[in-house]
């Protein structure tokens, strides 16, 4: 058998194996030494290929479409720093639980460390921060490799998808010449399936929460950010079921289409309620249940933290679970399930003024957020307005730092359909715009990006996508000229080397970048200019929304919106 025909047995293989187990999208950055798999993913029908030529924000294009999907999207470079280049989306995609497929191109073993161009060591290159890594074998004839390979594959997709879900890195060693011949069809895969199990908690694990929820006078549920395809309806049921305040975050798209019976329950202004210590007395918990990832507010764990609830109930898909409080006392191993409305809670001790307390404080600073958006002008009230006019129906891709907090702020429970989504693994404000232009192609809604214009700095490079396939994307930038979220921190107290070490200002701004990408360009000076103006985007494949803003009024304004919900929380109480 020639060594091309070898060759090309073994990379049609690899095709047919991932599109069985149910891979159905690939992002392939150029490289020679991948040339055999780039040619079979881009020769087959069933896969929809994407190409990125820069592999950190490849890597992040791919993380989106996954987040998107809710399914395993495979990456695809060449050997050497291109490999290393995606670390920082696989690190995203470990703590965020994204199934990325990371297949690297290797030299093969005779040219590792021997001085090889474009040859580092890449078995086992991400370390812990993939859930399995495996280095494939070289092609030959050899009556176990291929299957070896079909077998790998199918073990790799399963463990990137079972729970929690995580990315894995095959390593693909090709050994020159790299030119395969073309086929129309993929070989027959000999392995079928691989059927997962479902992650659900004991039935005496059930009962012993069933007791807790059912005894507990004084407690709320936090529902963080929730695993991709979680089933909502399940979550509303259970809202229905217990009838506790229940703390919902922004990201876990709960505070959207909010059915009419649960609002009555549903907690949104928890992070400026928590900065009033009085408020946080007269709340004090026995009992708090989490569902999904900890929240962005630090002032609602701090609080439970200070406040050690007698039963505070981590549920997670993880046994590493998350709880960086250091003082939860149970933890269940479960996705979210139907044993969720199964519990034994038809009745509750839950005190029906502690309920009371919580829906008076919301409604109380809710008013007063409200109150804000129709007369401030700062960045706070920019998002609170683009939350009104985005269209129902729309996806908005949030970047860390300020953006995502003012979405938690300004984000209120409401039947209008918006769902949340942001890279909240790390927390970074790399790669969000490759993040969202991958989130916007497994997405068939509109996608908006709410960024600041540091984050959008950071991954300009990742409009490079929209030169090879076409992108649907409208990119809000909030300009202020610097890294806002630290004007809110303590080192904005001292002046010395404030601006150069964290206000960073570029005095840039991103008409020309537009220009560059054939984006059409909307610039806002003043709030009042908004609605027009955002009426008036035209419908180019990306929209560039250039919204500039000033930090220092963005601090003063929202202490002056916190102060008065503070004040409004004392004469409540008084």
């Amino acid at each position: 058998m020639s060594e091309r025909k070898i060759l090309t047995d073994y990379v049609y293989k690899m095709v047919a194996s991932l599109v069985q187990v149910g891979v159905e999208n690939v992002v392939v950055s150029p490289g020679s030494r991948s040339t055999p798999l780039a040619y079979a993913f881009a020769s087959t029908k069933q896969l929809n290929m994407y190409r990125q030529v820069d592999e950190r924000s490849a890597a992040f294009f791919a993380l989106g479409i996954a987040k998107a999907t809710a399914k395993p999207v495979v990456l695809l470079c060449t050997s050497g720093t291109a490999a290393a280049n995606y670390f920082p989306a696989i690190v995203e995609a470990s703590y965020a639980r994204v199934p990325l497929i990371v297949i690297t191109a290797d030299r093969p073993h005779e040219l590792r460390e021997v001085g090889a161009p474009q040859a580092i060591d890449q078995p086992n290159l991400y370390g812990t921060h993939v859930k399995w890594s495996v280095d494939f074998p070289l092609a030959d004839d050899a009556a176990p490799t291929l299957p070896f390979i079909e077998r790998h594959i199918a073990r790799a997709i399963a463990i990137a998808m079972s729970a929690p879900f995580g990315p894995v890195h095959i390593n693909v060693p090709f050994r020159e010449p790299l030119l395969i011949d073309f086929r129309d069809e993929l070989p027959e895969a000999t392995f079928k399936h691989s059927s997962m199990a479902q992650l659900m908690p004991s039935k005496a694990t059930q009962q012993e929460l069933s007791g807790i929820l059912s005894a507990t006078k004084r407690g709320f549920v936090i529902i963080g950010e929730l695993a991709l395809g979680a089933d909502l309806t399940i979550m509303w049921e259970f809202v229905r079921q217990l009838k506790w305040p229940v703390i919902v975050e922004s990201l876990s798209n709960m505070r959207a289409s909010v059915p009419e019976d649960c609002l009555p329950y549903i907690i949104t202004t928890y992070d400026a309620i928590m900065k009033s210590e009085d408020f946080k007395a007269l709340v004090e918990p026995d009992t708090v249940l989490r569902l999904g990832a900890q929240p962005v507010s630090k002032f609602i764990m701090q609080f439970i933290t200070k406040s050690q609830p007698d039963a505070y109930i981590v549920v997670d898909e993880d046994p590493m679970f998350r709880d960086s409080t250091g003082v939860s006392t149970h933890f269940i191993h479960a996705s979210i399930g139907e044993w969720l409305t199964q519990l034994e809670i038809s009745e509750t001790a839950l005190e029906a003024e502690y309920l009371a307390e919580w829906q008076d404080a919301n409604d109380i600073a809710l008013e007063y957020i409200e109150h804000y958006s129709k007369g401030a002008i700062d960045e706070g009230a920019m998002v609170s307005r683009l939350l009104k006019i985005i269209p129902n129906g729309s996806d908005i891709f949030v970047s860390s730092s300020m953006p995502v907090r003012d979405i938690d702020t300004f984000l209120m429970a409401s039947p209008k359909d918006i769902r949340i989504v942001a890279n909240r693994g790390t927390n970074g404000i790399d790669g969000v715009v490759s993040t969202a232009m991958g989130f916007s192609q497994g997405n068939n809604r509109e996608t908006y990006l709410l960024i600041g214009d540091l984050a959008f700095l950071h991954d300009i490079n990742g409009l490079i996508a929209s030169r090879y396939q076409e992108c649907n994307l409208t990119i809000i930038v909030m300009n202020n000229d610097g890294g806002g979220i630290f004007s809110y921190l303590p080192q904005s107290t001292v002046e010395a080397h404030y601006e150069d070490l964290f206000g960073t200002p570029t005095a840039l701004k991103f008409h020309d970048i537009a220009n560059m990408y054939d984006m059409d360009y909307i610039r806002v000076d003043d709030i009042s200019e908004l609605s027009e103006k955002f009426a008036s985007i035209k419908k180019r494949p990306l929209r560039l929304f250039e919204i500039f803003t000033d930090r220092e009024e963005n601090v003063y304004a929202h202490r002056a919106l916190w102060n008065l919900i503070n004040a409004g929380l004392k004469a409540w109480q008084s």
